[in-house]
């Protein structure tokens, strides 16, 4: 019996046999390391190695015996330790598979979702613990899971053009990520959809992940995660743009000549809820004066923007995409991209029985709402316009702040080719689709500038994986210290981020709108 070597950080202070012992490679090229108990229980140390570390105890014996018992890929295998790892249980199990959701009792649906529902369920995970994560695949269809909004290895980060895996049909895939950073984030399908609505996003996989950092004040009454939804999507020649927030600003990307040919089929809905539930169906949320709610919502939507308020309330912003803003502003209502998640705290001072729901009327009487009724209450629930406001990411951000200065720029023009794809429209990055072959190239540690110059007519959130950015620009209005992960770039406007190459790797940088994403609205940016 010998102890296992410290090398920088503790694998472990067990004694172990040799014999029965040994390091497993993850995905994310690093190392844990396992063991069998003098019973032959399956033990693993909690804390990882990267493969150079590994190498500096090549020397010692230990490790030569380790990698001899779990070898790398391509070598000779120890059966009786590597079953025993796959029969240990995750930490998280996902099972993609056929659901039905009664949204109300006269529109019940059938689509793919997560462990039996849609929205699957929320996922609360610690900062900077690993966890190990299963997905089970009981449809016919391959799969991802894209973990949006966490700094992990593109491997495990559920997306294919970056390299992860697919879940085979019928099959199952394990993996090991650390989640952070701290906040809400999500987990989604990133399956192509192209022409075929019930596939990707269109479908019902999609959940919360919130990554508890630890410096959660407590400040409130009622943790509530809510996600906005759209459901039953069909192919539609005259789809109106809801998105209206951002069709006020400057448009200050606007071509001098506009390309007037028919669009191409878009997607649209008639059917809206918040999580499973359309406005009236279900229970409502209980509320007592005087208490805090602390409301995560996320707009979980493949298809449009959305706007949503609580009538008679005003909301306090204190997160964006899961990041603390420096400047939380009490709104009447809030803004979503499709992908972005926003974090309010709600002072419920106005007894009564109120609507939580999205400030078009259309979409609200068509599901999109909850009601949020208080203690002793019996009155028919009201909704009461919010007025007129621009959404500006900007109020929330630190006007005393410098942001650092970038050592390097990087320009992109989004453009639409109406009708390029056949039936539908394509999309171009700086004159083409996917993919940019060497285009975007990163050196690790740069600090980068990214600027998104939006020459169409549709407001797009675009997201960049495996990255954070600081907003710096939207539509000539400056800002620092809003971070984010997903932004809306207005109607004929421009956004500018500005990021740290940390993550290396390959990263997706997309519209989150899966039918502009599906047909070239997209690019790979890739560490040099």
């Amino acid at each position: 019996m010998r102890r296992v070597p410290e090398i920088g950080v503790a694998l472990s202070n067990k004694r172990v046999d040799e014999a029965n012992c040994g390091f497993v490679a993850t995905k994310s090229g690093i190392y844990r390391f396992f063991w069998l108990d003098d019973s032959g229980r399956l033990e693993e140390s909690d804390r990882l190695i990267k493969r150079r570390d590994l190498l500096k105890i090549s020397g010692m014996g230990f490790a030569q015996a380790a990698l001899m018992q779990f070898p790398l890929p391509g070598q000779s295998k120890s059966p009786a330790l590597l079953e025993a790892a796959s029969e240990s249980k995750a930490d998280y199990t996902l099972r993609i598979s056929p659901v039905a959701v009664e949204l109300d009792r006269s529109h019940i649906l059938s689509t793919t979702g997560y462990n039996g529902s849609a929205p699957g369920p929320v996922l609360r995970m610690r900062e900077g613990k690993t966890v190990t994560v299963e997905v089970i695949n009981d449809t016919d269809t391959p799969e991802l899971v894209h973990w949006h909004g966490m700094l992990i290895p593109s491997e495990v980060d559920g997306t294919e053009e970056e390299g992860s895996p697919f879940v085979p049909p019928h099959g199952r895939y394990r993996f090991q990520l650390t989640p952070g950073p701290a906040g809400s984030r999500w987990y989604h399908s990133h399956a192509m959809a192209m022409d075929d609505l019930h596939k990707g996003s269109f479908t019902g996989q999609f959940g919360f992940v919130y990554v508890d950092g630890g410096n959660d004040s407590g400040r409130y009454d009622q943790e509530l995660f809510l996600a906005l939804r759209d459901w039953e999507p069909f192919f539609t020649s005259t789809m109106e743009d809801d998105d209206d927030d951002t069709h006020n600003d400057p448009v200050l990307e606007k071509p001098s000549t506009v390309n007037t040919d028919p669009n191409g089929l878009e997607v649209g809905s008639m059917i809206y809820s918040i999580n499973d539930k359309a406005l009236g169906s279900g229970e409502p949320i209980r509320v007592r004066e005087g208490q805090r709610l602390l409301i995560h919502f996320l707009n979980a939507s493949a298809i449009e923007n959305r706007r949503i308020a609580l009538a008679g309330h005003k909301m306090r912003v204190i997160a964006l995409d899961g990041n603390p803003v420096p400047t939380p502003r009490d709104v009447d209502a809030v803004f979503l991209g499709a992908g972005e998640r926003v974090d309010v705290i709600v002072e419920m001072v106005h007894p009564g029985v109120w609507i939580l729901g999205a400030t078009e009327k259309m979409i609200r009487e068509a599901g999109l709402g909850v009601i949020v009724e208080y203690a002793g209450q019996h009155k028919q629930p009201q909704w009461v316009d919010p007025p007129r406001f621009t959404w500006d990411y900007t109020i929330f951000g630190d006007p005393n702040a410098r942001p650092s200065t970038p050592e390097m720029t990087i320009e992109t023009i989004f453009e639409k080719i109406p009708g390029g794809a056949g039936k539908f429209n394509s999309w171009l990055v700086n004159g083409k689709p996917y993919p940019h072959e060497r285009e975007f190239v990163l050196q690790e540690g740069t600090r980068y500038r990214l600027v998104m110059r939006n020459r169409t007519d549709d407001a797009h959130p675009m997201h960049l994986h495996r990255h954070l950015w600081e907003l710096s620009e939207i539509n000539g209005k400056k800002t620092a210290g809003i971070v984010k992960d997903t932004v809306v770039v207005p109607y004929y406007g421009r956004a500018i981020v500005d990021f740290t190459a940390d993550q290396p790797g390959l990263s997706l940088f997309h519209c989150h709108l899966q039918q502009h994403m599906d047909y070239g609205f997209k690019a790979l940016f890739r560490y040099g």
